[in-house]
């Protein structure tokens, strides 16, 4: 059995790596962390898990998390950095579902995340965990930096056009709309549901800390240091979900190409990504508590692409993929623990 720990288990998800790994049939959790909550009973704050998560909340001091084979950080940027040297030196493989090890560029990291980074040395260790397009280097790894639920949808809608070179690299659009619980489970006015029912509106427009994390990765696959996103995310009235529609003006060669056909063909086999058929439109609703992201691909003019992406963002968005990278870590099959069906209605 895989031995993992869970720092910061009060989040949003931070209990859903709890669901997921309740269910891992490889997997046995070890410790929970939270200061606040130290000594309360994981089924009492969500009673979702009640006879499956047995374990309390306790303090990060009292998990000897050095003991576990892998070590979640559901927590606030600036966390992991502060504990992931220790963790390592011991053995233990780190997944970090915040920015600590997103960003490779130090100053774009300072400038949208507001603090130094204490460890540029495993910063340029840590491999990004997106497994559709950096899986073997994952299989390698001790430090993941998990991606952005945004970045997430963006690069993988972007990813057969670019690696294909089949559009304009400089001008990509992502115009993108995530559910509140992208937000967190802090109580702030904006995610009231007074205040985010019945609504829907643009946030971050001068500018949002995942347009560098998308543009350095979509460089990454395109090796091209040309490519430039403009990212515009949107708040959904809805608790999970996002919806991407990216858009791209095609080259003579993408002009000339069977799109639908070079999607089917880049994601062919891929368990978590599915290509819907010619003329689909996806919705958040098919995806909703699944690892699943389901694309599809539309030419509503002859020189323009569009891409319709949708995604959990709290599961394939964050934790879900987290889980993912575990098994690639461990040597597991990849799907192990990931095979829930989407909730509907």
């Amino acid at each position: 059995m895989i031995k993992v720990g869970i720092v910061g288990g009060t989040g949003y998800t931070g209990v859903e790596l709890l669901r997921l790994l309740s269910q891992h049939p490889r997997v046995q959790v070890q410790a929970i962390t939270s200061r606040k909550e130290a000594g309360m009973k994981v089924s009492d704050m969500y009673p979702s898990l009640r006879g499956h998560v047995d374990l309390p909340f306790v303090t990060p001091d009292d998990a000897n998390l050095s003991a576990c084979d892998v070590v979640f950080f559901a927590t606030p940027h600036g966390v992991a950095m502060a504990q992931a040297r220790e963790l390592l030196a011991a053995g233990v493989k780190v997944i970090d579902l915040a920015a600590d090890f997103r960003l490779q560029n130090l100053a774009e990291f300072e400038q949208w995340y507001g603090m130094a980074h204490s460890c540029p040395d495993l910063l340029a260790e840590a491999v990004y965990g997106l497994p559709e397009i950096n899986r073997e280097a994952i299989k390698k790894a001790r430090l993941i930096g998990n991606p952005g639920c945004y970045p997430t949808s963006v690069q993988l809608g972007y990813a057969p056009l670019l690696k294909h070179k089949l559009i304009d690299p400089t001008h990509l659009i992502a115009n993108c709309a995530s559910g509140v619980s992208g937000a967190g489970r802090k109580a702030e006015v904006h995610t009231l549901m007074a205040e985010a029912s019945d609504n829907f509106k643009a946030y971050g427009v001068k500018g949002h800390r995942h347009g560098p994390e998308i543009n350095q990765q979509l460089r990454i696959i395109a090796g091209d240091d040309s490519v430039n996103c403009l990212f515009v995310p949107h708040l959904l009235p809805l608790i999970r979900g996002i919806h991407s529609t990216l858009y791209a003006r095609l080259n003579s060669e993408g002009q000339a190409a069977d799109l639908q056909a070079l999607y089917e063909a880049f994601y062919q086999g891929e368990r978590f990504v599915d290509v819907l058929p010619a003329g689909s439109a996806p919705e958040t609703r098919s995806v909703r508590a699944s690892n699943t992201v389901r694309i599809a691909v539309h030419r509503p003019l002859p020189d323009t692409v569009m891409v319709l992406v949708v995604e959990d963002n709290l599961t394939k968005g964050a934790s879900g993929q987290a889980v993912q990278c575990m098994n690639l870590m461990c040597g597991l099959e990849e799907h192990l623990g990931l095979t829930q069906v989407p909730v509907l209605p």
